[in-house]
């Protein structure tokens, strides 16, 4: 009798996976952002149920379920309290029109307009991103805002903390948000205890919560963003632990860039912020969007955020914006190189039609896929005029470009599908030509740090070679 029930309940089981894993492939085929990640779901589901569905799961949703509602909400706040102020940003909002179409289209994306009147200061290595950082911090009266994907307890971090405690008893307000699993042993450590215990309001990102993303671990908050006051904001590569100081021997020297920008750009920095503390605490932030926008400087900046809950591939678009919209040239920099076909097409008409195309990525990427997987794109590219150049002066982690002689961009996304489809990332767009001419500078020592691939280092590599890059490329997707 035992037995009978037993195989009743096996039976169940086994039928109920395979209506599951069938739901499941339904939806793949309806939502898959990508031909390729939908057949292969759809495949790996109907053929193998039991291994595929927690899988699936976990990894093969690619859309993030309820964060854009957030959104809506917290911009209709902003800009309410941002309307019922005197000291409007809508003087220095950058009119959308004909004559601006990269701006309209990235506008579009965005939802947020460029503004001129913005200070922008380019900030190369840990040293001077985190002194900067420091001394902001220190200066705030009324609030700070700390976000970044990696938070270790280790000097550099109890160093930032300790500010952020200080500034916390004395009873600034401090808001700090972390990726639980990017900052999984800062989650369980003292050091976020003892924030607490200071009065900081630290807390996870939470990308688990809601009914329909609850198995999810593939989106990840990528964002790092510094504000205080809402006069001042940080955006860029760093993330906070010794080794971006370059005090990891075992990494060496690390190379990266951040950007500190004042003015009515800093808005949109802490709109994202807010967004993702909204969804992460279920609290609305306490900050004053009303403070006075004022115009220190006289560049133009977008702040452009990208999430995995829209309905567009918001990074992806604006990297292939840049891209085709360039006349002269495009400098990127990216630790991960591993484009989709989209982009991989608009760089090979890019250099085609005469622009100056360069990729510069580490000479030693991180793992050994996707180290095989930017050898694949090497070698397609520079077939058609691009030029690859590979870091060799450490660790090169940076997410920096640069489109003709105005438009440079400083942030978070790399250049792959994590990135455009699953990442929550941000991006300063910045419009000046003296700020160009600073990021210029600074990827010409980079490239003068590198050496220029060629076919024919490609052309002498083994056959086993051949055959990673071509079984890495297929991974490319979800790498």
């Amino acid at each position: 009798m035992e037995f009978t029930l037993l195989a009743q309940i096996v039976t169940l089981s086994v039928v109920l996976i395979y209506v599951a894993a069938l739901v499941c492939a339904v939806e793949a085929i309806l939502n898959g952002r990508t031909s390729q990640g939908a057949i292969a779901w759809t495949i790996s589901l109907l053929s193998f149920p039991m291994l595929s569905l927690p899988l699936y799961l976990i990894f093969g949703r690619n859309r993030f379920a309820g964060y854009l509602e957030k959104r809506d909400e917290i911009e209709r706040e902003a800009q309410r309290l941002i309307l019922r102020t005197n000291s409007s940003i809508e003087e220095h909002v950058i009119p959308i029109g004909s004559d601006t179409p990269l701006y309209t289209s990235l506008f579009n994306l965005a939802r947020m307009p460029a503004t001129a009147g913005n200070k922008i200061e380019l900030l190369v290595d840990g040293d001077a991103t985190f002194a900067s950082i420091e001394k902001g911090m220190e200066q705030a009266t009324q609030y700070i805002l700390f976000q970044f994907y990696i938070i270790r307890d280790d000097e550099l971090s109890r160093k930032l903390c300790r500010i952020l405690a200080d500034k916390a008893k004395s009873g600034v307000s401090v808001y700090l948000l972390y990726d639980e699993i990017g900052s999984r042993q800062f989650h369980r450590s003292k050091l976020r205890k003892q924030l607490l215990l200071a009065g900081v309001e630290a807390e996870p990102f939470n990308t688990t919560q809601g009914r329909r993303n609850r198995f999810q671990l593939n989106f990840r908050n990528h964002r790092k963003i510094v504000v205080v006051d809402g006069r001042q904001a940080w955006v860029g590569g760093h993330n906070v632990g010794d080794e971006y100081l370059g005090l990891d021997k075992k990494v060496g020297h690390w190379r990266d860039t951040h950007a500190k920008v004042e003015g009515p750009a800093v808005l949109g920095t802490e709109q994202a912020f807010a967004t993702d503390w909204l969804w992460a605490t279920n609290k609305q932030l306490e900050v004053d969007w009303s403070v006075s926008r004022t115009a220190p400087g006289e560049s133009t900046v977008l702040v452009f955020p990208s999430d995995p809950a829209s309905e567009y591939e918001e990074a992806g678009l604006m990297f292939h914006q840049t891209i085709v919209a360039a006349q002269r040239r495009i400098w990127i920099a990216s630790p991960y190189f591993v484009p989709d076909r989209g982009i991989v097409a608009a760089l090979q008409l890019a250099a085609l039609r005469g622009v100056d195309v360069r990729v510069i990525i580490p000479d030693e990427p991180d793992g050994p896929v996707v180290a095989m997987a930017n050898w694949s794109f090497t070698n397609e590219l520079i077939a058609c005029g691009v030029k690859v150049y590979r870091y060799q002066g450490g660790f090169m982690h940076q997410k920096v470009l640069l489109m003709d002689d105005q438009l440079a961009g400083v942030g978070t996304a790399n250049f792959d599908n994590r990135s455009f489809r699953l990442n929550f990332e941000i991006t300063l767009l910045v419009h000046d030509l003296f700020f160009a001419r600073k990021v210029e500078s600074m990827l010409e020592r980079d490239f003068d740090r590198s050496r220029l691939v060629v076919k024919e280092e490609i052309a002498n590599k083994p056959a086993w070679f051949t055959l990673g890059m071509a079984v890495a490329r297929l991974f490319s997707p979800v790498l």
